[in-house]
């Protein structure tokens, strides 16, 4: 009886509070509708790149977003929708493997992933992704994630990298790399390897004579007349105020023996072209033929080799 009285109580509360409850309800469902109206508009139009890709039971996107239509090219995010695999046909080449090994869940996701996608007029564009990815049974069955343009950090990277590695008033390598490249020879890459160190002469006569506008004015025509000379395996580097050398790999003695002769060669032409500004030069050379352990050494030789020659050269240009 108890039961049946209580039936009947929430049959007329129900009757009762009916519209009042279908009102609230009809109110709670219209706001999740705008909220969730409003998170995909924010997603439509960020500037990063948002998506949502199946790898298992097959490899598609369920969400592009259009962003790299904007970045890349029009209607990319679409035509990735019916083909997946367009994100692998404008891969860089270098960086292929790792659009693979996200795909097959063969990396640490924690870290951001940095590839280059090549834009419609066939330029490679730098980003940075950090994906997400969501396993079931321990396996990777999607990817979410979030790709930004990465253009103006890499290349203010790189402007940092060139300034660090050159030198400011000739455009050369600096000492700086110079170190860093006999470290890498010394200790990581065994080649054969030469160094030719070339040493201005009468730089301080010229700028306590001259002033120093004319010094630099020199180690800059210095630094032109040696670059002619740089090549994949040669490299010219200022090393210091008067000083520049000559890091030769994958070569023999013979080959920097006539680099050196090629060198003064040119010098005494331009000085001939230039005989009111001339450019003298002492040069000294070494070779091993294996580079592990041996960098030091290495440039131990070739600067005893030029300070000889500048000894033997002394008469000719003493003032």
């Amino acid at each position: 009886m108890l039961g049946f009285c209580l039936g009947i109580l929430g049959l007329i509360l129900g009757v009762i509070y009916s519209e009042p409850i279908k009102r609230i309800v009809w109110k709670g469902y219209n706001e999740r509708t705008k909220n969730e109206k409003r998170i995909y508009q924010l997603v439509e139009s960020s500037k990063d790149i948002i998506y949502y890709c199946e790898i298992k039971p097959q490899f598609k996107y369920r969400y592009l977003s259009p962003a790299i239509d904007e970045i890349l090219r029009p209607n990319l995010s679409k035509d990735s929708l019916k083909n997946p695999y367009i994100t692998f046909e404008i891969v860089h080449p270098d960086d292929y493997h790792l659009v693979e090994k996200k795909i097959a869940g063969k990396m640490d996701y924690n870290k951001p992933i940095i590839v280059r996608w090549r834009d419609v007029h066939g330029d490679y564009k730098w980003f940075e992704e950090f994906a997400t990815p969501i396993y079931e049974n321990g396996e990777i069955v999607a990817l979410h994630g979030i790709i930004r343009n990465i253009d103006e950090k890499m290349m203010a990277q790189k402007e940092l990298e060139y300034k660090v590695e050159h030198d400011p008033l000739t455009g050369i390598y600096n000492r700086a790399f110079f170190e860093k490249q006999k470290k890498l020879y010394n200790e990581d890459l065994d080649e054969s390897v030469g160094i030719v160190l070339c040493d201005l002469d009468e730089l301080k006569w010229m700028n306590d004579n001259f002033g120093h506008q004319m010094g630099d004015k020199l180690i800059i025509q210095t630094s032109k007349l040696l670059n002619k000379f740089s090549n994949e395996n040669s490299m010219v580097i200022r090393i210091g105020g008067d000083e520049f050398a000559f890091l030769v790999i994958k070569t023999n003695e013979l080959s920097l023996q006539h680099l050196s002769e090629q060198i003064k060669k040119e010098v005494m032409e331009y000085n001939e072209k230039h005989p009111h500004f001339m450019m003298k030069m002492s040069i000294g050379y070494a070779f091993e033929a294996s580079s592990i352990g041996k960098m030091e050494e290495l440039f131990t030789h070739a600067d005893q080799k030029m300070y000889q020659d500048k000894n033997n050269r002394k008469p000719v240009f003493a003032r």
